[in-house]
């Protein structure tokens, strides 16, 4: 039988407002998967190119977030909740504009251990930057809250639609190396 705390365990989110509570880095990325050591909390990390900026604070994973993660940067929280979805690896991910609040840059970056996160796994990605989703089975283009195309980013592409448009609207460091 299926449990609601069942269910939360097989699904992991990353939105673009993600949740910090009050406590250490090491908690909150911990909270994934409770029973993790600390070297494992750490990998989480480094896998979702957090370990850098997290190393670089005066006391590290023991940093406190503060209320909401207030102590951080929005890009800073969503890579910490990055990596507590690496840390607790569900079957289901949702990745609701997981990148939004980090430069393209370190995009670029996150794209590689998203990529490797999605593997294997049943993935819904919410996404204004249309890089996030270039590699995904499936890509279904909504407007006005309608579905108006789905398909392979190379199939959207060649029908030259609404994702073409949008596609072709990027800026050129957004298009640069979307599989680096």
């Amino acid at each position: 039988s299926l449990t609601q705390q069942s269910l939360r365990r097989q699904i992991g989110v990353v939105t673009q407002d993600p949740f910090l509570f009050s406590g250490s880095i090491e908690e909150n990325i911990r909270y994934g998967r409770l029973e993790a050591s600390r070297e494992e909390v750490i990998q989480a990390a480094k896998k979702a190119r957090a370990h850098d900026f997290i190393a670089r604070l005066e006391h590290g994973y023991q940093t406190q977030a503060g209320e909401r993660g207030e102590n951080l940067s929005a890009g800073q929280r969503q890579l910490v909740c990055l990596a507590r979805a690496i840390l607790a690896n569900p079957p289901i991910l949702v990745l609701d504009e997981a990148t939004s609040n980090v430069d393209t840059t370190a995009e670029r970056l996150m794209q590689k251990s998203l990529r490797r996160l999605m593997k294997g796994r049943t993935c819904v990605i919410i996404a204004h930057r249309l890089s996030t989703v270039t590699n995904a089975d499936r890509i279904v283009v909504l407007e006005q809250g309608r579905i108006v195309e789905m398909g392979t980013h190379q199939e959207l592409l060649a029908r030259k639609g609404l994702y073409h448009d949008m596609f072709g609207a990027l800026s050129a460091p957004e298009l640069e190396a979307p599989n680096a």
